[in-house]
């Protein structure tokens, strides 16, 4: 059967728990005090000291070492990554120098050519101009011709290249042996021509009316005249016949 909780015993149970948490909670109080007072410089002359050292605290190295040292690991661990970016950057910056450099180099090798084929060209003209005014200042010496069938030939000849007129030595000759036998005075006075009253005359045997019409600006107006009589004929036959050289009779 149960006791009555008024019962003489179970009130000293009460008054001995309380006076316990009492003493528990002074215990307490007093540890805390111990603990603060320990802090307290050895002058400052307080009746708690003893009590203070009494209670011993322990403290440990460990964990400061080992936030110590990550700290330092990641400073570390950063000055490498800063280290290497900046090695990086200016890995970056040399190469584009020196990409800078090679262009320049190869810009001012371009203007040097370019400046060296310049000069070139200037004194080029130059020494074109100084030949020119040679020639100029320089007088041309005439060209000469004998004054047989041989030189005849050659002038007209040259007269010839000049005017455009086609025709070789060999064609010219030729027909001028067979037509007068070389002779500038040669006169046909038994043909049609000579029978209608205008004979054939001269190296090449040309009537005047063909002269007047084939002859050469240049040359003398005489039909008479060898170099005049061949190119006149040479004109004609190049009109008629396509070239002197095609002629191998009578024309």
């Amino acid at each position: 059967m149960p006791k009555n909780s008024n019962t003489p015993g179970h009130s000293r149970l009460t008054k001995l728990t309380r006076q316990h948490k009492i003493a528990l909670a002074g215990v307490a109080t007093l540890g805390a005090a111990a603990l603060a007072f320990s802090a307290v410089p050895s002058d400052a002359g307080t009746t708690t000291s003893d009590a203070a050292t009494s209670a011993k605290v322990a403290y440990s190295s460990e964990p400061i070492k080992g936030v110590k040292a990550s700290v330092t690991d990641q400073l570390a661990g950063a000055s490498v990554k800063t280290e290497a970016i900046q090695a990086k950057a200016d890995a970056k910056a040399k190469a584009a120098k020196a990409k800078a450099d090679a262009a320049a180099k190869k810009k001012a090798a371009a203007a040097a050519a370019a400046k060296k084929k310049a000069e070139a060209a200037r004194k080029a003209k130059k020494a074109a101009s100084r030949s020119t005014e040679r020639v100029k200042i320089q007088p041309v010496a005439a060209k000469t011709y004998a004054n047989n069938l041989n030189g005849w030939i050659n002038q007209a000849l040259d007269i010839m290249k000049q005017k455009g007129i086609p025709g070789s030595y060999n064609g010219l000759y030729k027909n001028i042996i067979r037509e007068s036998s070389g002779n500038p005075s040669a006169i046909n006075g038994w043909d049609v021509n000579a029978v209608n009253g205008t004979p054939s005359i001269g190296l090449l045997q040309v009537i005047q009316p063909t002269f007047n019409a084939y002859h050469v600006s240049g040359t003398s107006s005489n039909i008479y005249d060898p170099v005049a009589n061949i190119t006149a004929a040479a004109n004609y036959a190049a009109d008629r016949y396509g070239s002197i050289d095609n002629v191998n009779s009578a024309y």
